[in-house]
């Protein structure tokens, strides 16, 4: 399995690779080659800095010899006309690395603000943010590393670092306790220890897993604030719990409120907006 660096590293080569191409005609035609400059990240709009580890990456990736001088790290609350750092260097490179620096730290900042919210709105309580598999493509290790800059927690990275079953492998396994016991058989035959979460429909889905046993967590999928609190006392403590499905901003303390210890929202990753900045020339 790769290694997160490793994911980066290909990440940022294939970004390359599609806005490069053979060459940036445009820079190389109007910006001589040893021309020198410097340029600022300039914030256009209050949010959550993000990504300002992947972007020394990139530049550093690109051309070792930029220098790049921090002024606000990952995780800062940033405001309009702030300076986040300043790069100095040969002006084709600081051109050629702008565009996907910036659609880097945009997602990523975007994504940190937004996780912020979702935090800001569960205070007082003991729930907390998880993000979900609903990822872009390709970005999934920078976009959960934003949602923890952002206050959140991240659930499973994949499908090979925790067992989840949900209502499709329920079905497909023929009920719940048929699924949770393949679950520890496949589990003890390959010598894996993974935590398990199964997701539940309803109250009788509920008792099912309840009897059978031998979880970590339970997942209550579209319920009822109502239903939720009903729940989560029957469950007392013998589980974690989680709601998930259809939950939004709006919504979301009445559900923490319940008592839950995670709420899964995939609207942190799958439909952010990006945070407003550029890279102009000092």
């Amino acid at each position: 399995m790769l290694k997160v660096e490793e994911l980066v590293d290909k990440l940022i080569d294939l970004a390359f690779a599609e806005d490069i191409g053979d060459g940036d005609h445009t820079t190389l035609c109007c910006i001589p080659e040893d021309a020198m400059g410097r340029s600022h990240l300039l914030i256009k709009e209050d949010g959550v800095l993000a990504g300002v580890e992947v972007a020394k990456e990139v530049f550093r990736r690109f051309d070792p010899e930029l220098k790049v001088e921090v002024l606000m790290e990952d995780g800062t609350r940033v405001k309009k006309g702030d300076i986040a750092m300043v790069v100095s260097g040969r002006v084709r490179s600081l051109l050629q690395t702008e565009r996907l620096m910036l659609n880097i730290m945009q997602r990523m900042s975007g994504i940190a603000t937004t996780t912020s919210r979702y935090v800001e709105r569960l205070k007082g309580t003991k729930t907390r943010v998880l993000d979900t598999r609903k990822t872009t493509p390709g970005l999934r290790m920078l976009e959960k590393a934003a949602v923890k800059i952002g206050g959140g927690c991240n659930h499973r990275i994949g499908l090979f670092d925790m067992i989840l079953l949900k209502d499709n492998h329920v079905d497909f396994a023929g009920g719940i306790s048929n699924a949770i016991n393949r679950c520890h058989e496949y589990l003890e035959k390959n010598n894996l220890k993974l935590k398990i979460e199964i997701e539940v429909r309803n109250f009788d889905e509920l008792q099912q897993a309840m009897e059978c046993g031998g979880i970590d967590r339970i997942m209550l999928d579209n319920f009822t604030p109502a239903d939720t609190k009903k729940a989560v006392d029957i469950i007392a403590g013998r589980y974690e719990t989680e709601s998930s499905g259809g939950i939004t901003f709006d919504t979301l303390r009445d559900y923490a409120e319940c008592g839950v210890d995670f709420i899964s929202v995939g609207a942190l990753t799958h439909s952010v907006k990006g945070l407003d900045m550029s890279f102009k020339a000092c």
